[in-house]
């Protein structure tokens, strides 16, 4: 995966690089301003047979598709059908969804379904759609049934980059242009749906004051610029890289009426990860010797030479930064993403303006 593989440039590039990216403003590769995505296509409803689907290419070539699918399925640890008095507003007292019910795989091209990188970005995009508990709750018929959505995320095209934003952004909007077949049936009874397509209501529905799914930006420092959506070349000179999840708070539009409040969306935050640069992997076929992370670990008095290899510095060679990331920074780059009318308002709005159907 991109973070993890060895871009392959001189240590006289990788300090070229940095030193460009370090500089206010900073020089990217590709000419982008610092809070610039890629240029993207999409579209959505393109795979017959499913409940919503969508496909995002980026500039660079990455594709990806995303198909979702949903079923019928009735729900465990459910007894009895007892009916009382005010038993419609029980039942939505007792409206909850659970985790099992979303079911998230993710395929890239030359990985495996278990490989460990493919594994931690199915992890991250499920985390974000389910760290709130409201996603799940869609899916509830009533007490006995529930239903069970299938999301299929693929890759089709090399991963040239991470793909982790590409496939959020994407699942995003599959989620947006999912319909399930509107409900006829009442209380607790067997669920009986209405065939005409036409009338299946979305699952989030259009032009009202509900959330939207969550998305997830990938967002770095470099000395005290903050950069999205990093490129390869871009994130191998990376000091820290989070994957910042966010979501769309509901907020009523009459509370907020004439208090002077900034324009854009009230953002909040699901989860926050790191991700670790290709700075941070040691690479393969390094010496013992030569290696800094061996050398930390041993006495200096059985590997003095690592050490001393460690503290030369050569003028005009990077060197990738040692320690962990300081919380102020990691603070720094959260808040960039929450800002108002900032990044993650600005990719919000341009999904909104993708066609449904």
């Amino acid at each position: 995966m991109a973070p993890n593989q060895h871009v392959l440039l001189s240590p006289a590039e990788l300090a070229y690089l940095h030193e460009a990216l370090s500089l206010t403003p900073p020089i990217r590769p590709d000419g982008r301003a610092p809070t610039q995505f890629r240029p993207l296509v999409a579209e959505t409803e393109i795979l017959p047979g499913t409940n919503g689907s969508a496909r995002i290419c980026f500039a660079d070539g990455t594709e990806a598709i995303v198909g979702v699918k949903a079923e019928v399925e009735r729900t465990r640890g459910y007894h009895g059908d007892d009916e009382e008095e005010g038993g419609e507003e029980k039942r939505e007292q007792e409206r909850e969804g659970q985790d099992e019910w979303v079911e998230l795989t993710v395929e890239i091209p030359g990985y495996r379904e278990d490989d460990a990188s493919t594994a931690f970005l199915a992890a991250m995009l499920s985390e974000a759609l389910l760290a709130d508990g409201g996603f799940a709750k869609k899916l509830w018929i009533n007490r006995r049934f529930h239903w069970k959505l299938f999301l299929d995320i693929i890759l089709i095209s090399p991963p040239l980059s991470y793909p982790l934003p590409l496939l959020s952004l994407t699942t995003h909007l599959a989620l947006l242009s999912t319909r399930l077949p509107r409900l006829k049936s009442e209380g607790d009874e067997d669920p009986f749906f209405d065939d005409d397509w036409a009338a299946a209501p979305y699952l989030y529905p259009q032009g009202t004051a509900t959330t939207r799914p969550p998305i997830t930006l990938l967002v770095m420092a470099v000395g005290r610029n903050i950069i999205f959506d990093p490129t390869k070349e871009e994130l191998a000179v990376a000091d820290v890289v989070l994957a910042v999840s966010v979501g769309e708070a509901a907020t009523d539009a009459s509370s907020t009426k004439g208090k002077g409040k900034a324009p854009g969306r009230s953002l909040r935050l699901l989860s926050v990860r790191t991700v670790d640069p290709p700075s941070r992997v040691t690479p393969p076929g390094v010496p013992n010797a030569t290696n800094s992370a061996y050398g930390i670990a041993a006495s200096a008095q059985k590997q003095p030479e690592a050490r001393t290899v460690e503290a030369q510095a050569v003028e005009g060679v990077w060197r990738a930064p040692r320690g962990g990331a300081k919380p102020a920074v990691m603070a720094a780059l959260v808040q960039k993403v929450l800002e108002r009318g900032g990044v993650a308002d600005e990719v919000l709005d341009a999904l909104d303006a993708v066609e449904l159907g």
